[in-house]
This record gives structure tokens, sequence and C-alpha cells, in this order.
């Protein structure tokens, strides 16, 4: 069985590119185009890792990680952060509240999808 991908961005470059990239990897990917999308789409499709940027419209990915996090039925989905906001206290921020990984624009695919591989490969 193939992992589940969401990507969620609002920027339609990233999509189109993160797209064609997990899909070469071979995962099913889905896309969310804002906060509220990327929350609905994680508890209704239970994504195995979601790629997330931290600012999107209607909910950023901060406000998105936090409802993840507090809701028990999705708390364990695997989340990385994608995001040009790369000062120290910004990706420390994104760990404590709760992110697996964070990964700041611009960024190598090869290494982002090394990152996504090792994430959803088992223990």
């Amino acid at each position: 069985m193939n992992c589940k991908v969401l990507i969620a961005d609002d920027e339609p470059n990233i999509l189109v590119s993160l797209e064609f990239l997990m899909k070469r990897e071979g995962y099913d990917v889905s896309i969310a185009r804002d906060g509220q999308q990327a929350l609905d789409a994680i508890r209704h499709l239970r994504p195995d890792l979601v790629l997330l940027d931290v600012m999107m419209p209607l909910r950023s990915g901060l406000e998105v990680l936090q409802a993840v996090r507090a809701d028990e039925a999705i708390a364990q989905t695997r989340i990385l952060l994608l995001t040009a906001k790369g000062r120290e206290t910004d990706i420390a921020k994104g760990l404590a509240l709760g992110a697996d990984a964070y990964v700041t624009k611009p960024f190598s695919t090869r290494e982002l999808a090394e990152r996504v591989r090792r994430m959803l490969s088992p223990p």
C-alpha cells in the first residue's frame, strides 16, 4: 500500500513541484490550498505525512499543527513544516508545537525526498 502524503501550501508553483516530486516517489498525493482545507483533509484522509506550509490563508500552518496535536484522533499524524521562515526562533517554535521536522524554502528536492522517505519508513 502506498503512503498518503498531503501537501498544504497556497503557492501554486510549490504545489505543482511538490506534487510531481511526491508522485514520482510513489506516494498517493492530496492537495490543500489553505489551512482550513489542510485541517479538513487531515481529519478526512488520515495521511501518513503532511507537508505543511506555515504561512497560509484562513489558518496558518502553526494553527493547523496545534489543532492536529490537540485532536486525539489525528494527533499522531506526522507533520513536516515547509516554510520560508528560517530563523532559529521560527524553527524552535514549530518544533515546540509538535512538528516532526522543519524544512526551509528554498529547499533541495533531493534532500526533501530523502527526508520524507526517512519519515515514512518503518522504525
